[in-house]
């Protein structure tokens, strides 16, 4: 008899689920307060059909829930804000062609960029200190979603986050940025560490490199400043996929902040006021953030 695989951890959950733009416009259409198929359909463009899967499958995972004709987001789904405020932020610093708008900060009234910070210690944070360690229920075997995550048709349109689904949107990409987050940076190691078929490796890397999150220079891949700036994206995912999704033995992935020595959860805040967000509106059009209530 074959032995049973590894079973997927938070990690792989989380791609399985993220992985896939319309999941997440559809999250975002549902914070703004779309709760009719009406409402999506009006707000997304996305055939009937495709909305009618997603739906489905989304209320399946526990992201919307349905009340008659009504499909209301979840504590799972609201959850997801910092992610997709990490995206936004990220998509309109570094794919200007989108010319998406600045956030503003409904207390201080400026315009801002969302600060990664520790909620230890509320210092800003970037990949230089932070020590990531595979926990309990951590391994790349388990970090894979058991299939290839779903992807939107090129033909179904602009997308709003075309760039950040070359990472989100395939479990190699992921795994790669993670890889190059930790040091990985021969092609040799990357297959060697992720298990990946040296084609769809190639192919990922050629990608991510087109994309200019990463560099190749002497046979080694290095992060960018484009690629570094993925880290609040990655972090809040990480954070989202392990607050719901961790298995009975543990963590996925541990992160430590060297700067105060704690356990690293995300915190995303004004730069330029220093407070806490908590997201009021997710829209196009200057989306106004609020800091979090007690």
């Amino acid at each position: 008899m074959t032995e049973p695989g590894p079973q997927p951890n938070a990690v792989a959950t989380m791609l399985g689920l993220l992985g896939d733009e319309w999941t997440l416009l559809i999250v975002q259409q549902s914070l703004l307060g779309a709760q009719r198929f009406t409402d999506f359909a009006a707000g997304l463009p996305i055939s009937n059909a495709v909305l009618t899967a997603r739906l489905r499958s989304m209320a399946a995972d526990g992201l919307l829930v349905r009340d008659g004709r009504r499909y209301l987001p979840t504590a799972r789904s609201r959850s997801l804000w910092p992610v997709l405020v990490s995206i936004w932020a990220w998509e309109r610093a570094w794919v200007p062609e989108h010319a998406l708008p600045m956030l503003r900060h409904a207390i201080c009234g400026d315009e801002c960029t969302p600060m990664l910070t520790c909620s230890g210690c509320g210092c800003a944070t970037t990949e230089k200190s932070l020590v990531a360690q595979w926990g309990p229920s951590g391994s790349w075997a388990r970090s894979m979603p058991a299939a290839s995550t779903r992807r939107r048709h090129r033909s179904d349109g602009a997308g709003l986050f075309p760039q950040t689904m070359t990472i989100l949107g395939n479990r190699w990409s992921f795994a790669v940025m993670v890889a190059a987050f930790v040091g990985t940076s021969r092609f040799t190691d990357f297959a060697d560490q992720l298990g990946a078929p040296p084609g769809s490796l190639a192919d990922r890397l050629q990608i991510l490199v087109a994309n200019g999150v990463l560099d190749i220079h002497d046979g080694r891949y290095r992060l960018t400043e484009k690629g570094r700036a993925v880290l609040p994206i990655l972090v809040t995912a990480l954070e989202w996929a392990q607050r719901w999704f961790t298995g009975p033995e543990g963590t996925a992935v541990e992160l430590t902040h060297d700067g105060c020595g704690g356990a690293f959860h995300p915190v995303l805040a004004c730069d330029r006021c220093g407070e806490a967000l908590r997201v009021s509106q997710l829209a196009r059009g200057a989306p106004e953030i609020s800091p979090p209530r007690d």
